[in-house]
């Protein structure tokens, strides 16, 4: 007979394993005789096939056609020296595909490192004690507990089930859950057993205990291997503009330089040199470091944020969590500690403050059956070898565990027959054991949940039934609570009939108290709070507990200020049209409670419909819909189950409300760094164009040769600019409202100050220095100067060394297109630094070496001439702190004029 068609202890002993699970040194052996719990990834292109891609992109075909003419103009006018720049050009494809390769690599290895951050965990007995592993270390014999949430981890065959339900979507394509039990099955398809759940599968509902009998590519999910691999990153909108942005630029580039080969060859420049022209057009405008350097923003912030407690899944997230404008937050655990205390019990129309009882009571023991009630509904696997082992599950009820362990110690255990499962929409879980006295049921849930099915109440011990007055005072409790910001529970039993139907169990319950648990606010969510305001971003509670105490930690931790905030409940939302729900999200204050999933995600829709860019976060099975459907869906780290972590885009290892914050400051610092990365190459591209525009146009020597334009883009300038896009974030960065969808990254004000204005100060300033060379060993308008005279090399040598001084200068610059210099500093980023000393040491190289004057046609000039260069560039460096205090005084003057 097969696995799943033996009963629970039979299938059991095929495995060679026993009710209190494996010894370690089995589980030691087995991992070695099955391997680990892994299912091989599907084979990648191959590394060297993937750097060759690298080398045919879109640029460096334009690239290499460059060169192919270089080459050939060589061989066809020698002398000219083009073979120097075809082996330059070729020399820049090389390094760009490469450093694009390394760097695409390094996406690969950081979010797979970042990923192992967040291993799947399993709950598994061993030993006779139940323990978290990571699923990898599943070996077949493995006793596992599965519930609400849970991704299947293995192959298993259930030996014991509670309203299990399992979606079996990703290995039979079925989207209903389908119920699962643990009796044996006499299908003769193991797939269609309904005491096997497989892995790649989730728990639906309910909880269960199960053996592993088939672990990695074993399993019917490693038999379509396909399957695990991770989406594929997408492509998102910020790429797609650069990408745009790049492709533009280097077809403007080729557009132009035709243009202009076409008027040099008609007013009658020399073919060679109207060629020259052409090339060096195409290298002064084509952006190529401007991809790998948006990479490298991304996963630098990705490192950053992992850092801060915020593990991103894709890498488009970093650059949407920017534009965030609001966030819909979960209470318990995100803004709240999670860490619960029961801090007032209500027994016998009594309210106890626990905090004022030192021992056990004659009154305590008088309500042992709330105890009793306490003890036994609950979803906690292992409540220990005589209280050594740590209580595992959910922090609500371990902290209720607790407190029957202090206050009413030696309950008996009772077996549990049944369970009717814990939903959202009912709000209770209940569970049968069997007592001495018969099976019992025992019921715990929300106040609203619970009450109503009750009839009678248990006073000093004695069941009496549960009149007006009696209802009222059970009521004031609650309320009494609730307004202390305590999250309220409501307890209540049942003695059941042999033949009981179940369809009506949870009727004429015994009302057996209350429980008021305190789960005091994060500290620091008052302040992260206070930033999202200052960001222009709204914040909405949405949580599923009482409306009272929702509005009560909302006071505490700053959310509402106000007396009267607009709470909209579960209940009333269901009666709100998509309109009137549009129009109420408009509330300055708004708080969402007593809400279920599929009311989370109607709220997501609606402020979607509104324009809004919308973060979740979330923690349940049921929370997945409303994070795939935000733009930033938001999974807990501690307290999420495994399919909620693999519906978000990002997961936060705290599971704290300020970590989202912190995530979202790095992703403005995305767009910003890229806009400083442009701003910075525009600059020099303008200074590299203008020589070649003055050569065609005004017949003056060219003061910029196409192998030194070269050394600019791919040489000095990478490491300055690799810097800039990975600067930190700005401190004022959180005090500027949401970036709005429609804002290019390449807007007016950055057109205007790349080009117009520092580009125009840089061109100025080497082809002032280039004259100034040329005029002083004097010069004359019209003369023709070969490409190896000593002048002209002279000449080109001071305009490309002005450029890169300028370039010191400009990085510095473009560290805030708003604050001076003096506020952003000369350190702080070592990438920035590094780049500043390789771009001194190659201007000594060029000027000061044989090989370096012999590569680029350089040759050293006057000393004085290194005078007028930082002249030059000191008054660029005060033009734009001018600048930048002329915007700083209007954007003061316009705060005032608006208010602020």
């Amino acid at each position: 007979m097969r696995i799943h068609q033996l009963s629970p202890v039979d299938a059991i002993a095929s495995l060679k394993s026993t009710l209190s699970g494996l010894s370690y040194a089995e589980v030691d052996r087995r991992l070695n005789e099955y391997g680990f719990n892994e299912v091989e990834k599907l084979t990648r292109k191959p590394l060297w096939l993937r750097l060759i891609k690298e080398f045919v992109t879109f640029f460096s075909l334009i690239l290499w056609i460059a060169a192919g003419l270089a080459f050939f103009a060589e061989w066809s006018d020698p002398g000219q020296d083009m073979a120097k720049v075809g082996y330059a050009i070729v020399i820049v494809i090389l390094v760009s595909g490469i450093f694009s390769f390394w760097q695409e690599y390094r996406i690969e290895q950081t979010l797979a490192a970042l990923r192992k951050l967040l291993p799947q965990q399993a709950q598994v007995l061993r030993q006779g004690v139940v323990t978290r592993v990571p699923a990898e270390q599943l070996v077949p014999g493995d006793i596992i507990y599965l519930e609400q949430g849970d991704k299947i981890p293995a192959d298993c065959r259930l030996i014991e089930a509670f309203g299990a339900r399992v979606n079996n979507t990703a290995i039979t394509g079925e989207s209903l859950p389908k119920m699962r039990e643990a009796d044996p099955s006499k299908a003769d398809n193991l797939i269609d057993s309904k005491n096997i759940v497989l892995a790649g599968t989730s728990m639906v509902s309910g909880q269960a205990k199960a053996i592993v009998f088939a672990t990695g590519m074993h399993t019917e999910f490693g038999k379509i291997a396909h399957l695990t691999q991770t989406a594929g990153e997408e492509i998102s909108p910020l790429r797609k503009e650069i990408a745009y942005l790049s492709r533009l630029t280097a077809a403007l580039a080729v557009l132009i330089g035709f243009l202009f080969f076409l008027i040099g060859w008609i007013i009658g420049i020399p073919f060679w040199k109207a060629f020259i022209f052409t090339i060096g057009i195409i290298v002064a405008m084509v952006p190529e470091g401007l991809l790998p350097t948006l990479t490298l923003a991304l996963v630098l912030a990705t490192k950053r944020m992992a850092k801060r407690n915020v593990l991103i899944r894709y890498l488009p997230s970093v650059e949407t969590l920017g534009s965030t404008t609001v966030i819909c937050t979960d209470k318990t655990g995100t803004l709240t500690q999670g860490n619960m205390l029961v801090q007032q019990i209500y027994l016998s129309k009594t309210i106890i403050s626990l905090a004022g009882i030192k021992e056990k009571t004659d009154f305590l023991d008088l309500n042992k059956l709330f105890f009793l009630t306490v003890s036994m509904c609950h979803d906690l696997k292992e409540i220990g070898n005589h209280g050594k082992s740590p209580i595992l599950g959910d922090s609500m009820e371990v902290a209720l565990m607790e407190m029957v362990l202090n206050l009413s110690p030696g309950l008996p255990v009772y077996p549990r027959l049944d369970e009717i499962p814990f939903d959202a929409d009912r709000m209770r879980l209940s569970t049968i054991h069997q007592a001495p006295e018969g099976a019992t049921l025992y019921c715990k849930g929300a106040p609203e949940s619970v009450f109503p099915l009750c009839q009678h109440i248990i006073i000093n011990g004695e069941i009496q039934p549960l009149d007006v007055e009696t209802k009222a005072s059970v009521i004031q409790a609650q309320d009494a609570m609730v307004h202390q910001g305590l999250r309220v529970l409501a307890f209540a039993c049942k003695k059941l009939v042999v033949d009981y139907d179940r369809e009506r169990l949870e009727e004429d319950l015994v009302f057996v108290g209350l429980a008021g648990l305190e789960d005091p606010p994060r500290p620091e969510v008052p302040e992260a709070l206070r930033r999202c305001q200052e960001a222009g971003i709204k914040v909405i509670m949405v949580t599923g507990d009482h409306p009272g105490t929702a509005a009560a930690i909302a006071r505490e931790i700053g959310l509402v200020k106000s007396d009267n905030p607009t709470i909209i409940t579960g209940e009333q939302l269901r009666g709100f049209s998509d309109i009137r729900l549009q129009l109420a999200l408009d509330a300055q204050e708004i708080i969402f409670a007593r809400v279920v999933a599929n009311q989370k995600m109607r709220i997501v829709e609606a402020l979607k419909k509104k324009k809004h860019i919308v973060a979740v976060t979330g923690d349940g099975i049921n929370d997945a819909p409303a994070l795939k459907a935000a733009h930033i869906g938001i999974a807990m780290g501690i307290a999420g189950t495994d399919v909620a972590k693999e519906s978000a885009d990002m997961v936060l290892l705290d599971d704290n409300f300020a970590s989202i914050v912190n995530a979202i400051e790095e992703g403005r610092a995305v767009f910003e760094n890229i806009r400083k990365f442009l701003t910075y190459v525009l600059v020099h591209n303008v200074a590299e164009l203008i020589p070649y525009l003055g050569f065609l146009l005004f017949k003056i020597p060219l003061a910029l040769t196409p192998i030194q334009a070269l050394l600019i883009d791919m040489g000095s300038d990478t490491f300055t600019a690799l810097g800039l896009g990975a600067e930190r974030p700005n401190p004022q960065i959180m005090r500027r409202p949401p970036r709005p969808q429609s804002e290019r990254l390449m807007n007016w004000p950055l057109v205007f100050r790349a080009y117009i204005f520092l580009g125009l100060i840089e061109a100025t300033a080497a082809m002032a220095v280039f004259f100034f060379v040329l005029n002083s060993a004097g010069w004359e308008y019209g003369q023709n100067l070969a490409a190896q005279d000593l002048l002209y090399m002279q000449a080109t040598t001071a305009c490309l060394s002005t450029i890169i001084v300028m370039q010191i200068v400009n990085v510095f610059l473009c560290r805030s297109d708003a604050r001076s210099v003096f506020s952003t500093g000369f350190l702080g980023n070592k990438l920035i630094i590094i780049g500043v000393i390789s771009e001194i040491v190659i201007l000594l190289l060029i000027n000061y070496t044989p090989w370096g004057n012999s590569l680029l046609g350089a040759a050293p000039f006057e000393t004085e001439v290194w005078g007028l260069i930082i002249v030059c560039a000191l008054v660029m460096f005060i033009l734009e702190e001018l600048r930048k205090w002329i915007a700083r005084k209007k954007s003061l003057n316009s705060s005032y004029r608006d208010g602020v």
